[in-house]
């Protein structure tokens, strides 16, 4: 039954693997930056659960997707300019 879903887990995990590695690397350096960095973390939990969500929402998944990467651009963004 849930072999249809492989293919989007799959992809969420390679997702959420790679958005911990990049947390893990900078997480030290940004470490005076709390909200920032627990913004950041749960707009990739987000995009994981979306990732892995059915596609069949008139299209709304993927505009979420979207506008989620957007703001993680924009965290990405004021975090590196706090530095």
């Amino acid at each position: 039954m849930y072999h249809r879903f492989l293919p989007q887990i799959r992809l969420a995990a390679i997702i959420t693997a790679s958005m911990a590695a990049g947390s893990l690397i900078t997480g030290t350096a940004m470490a005076g930056q709390p909200h920032m960095l627990n913004a950041l973390a749960l707009l990739q939990r987000a995009e994981g659960q979306l990732q892995i969500a059915l596609p069949d929402h008139g299209g709304y998944r993927d505009q979420a997707i979207g506008l989620v990467q957007q703001a993680i651009e924009a965290v990405n963004n004021g975090i590196a300019a706090a530095q």
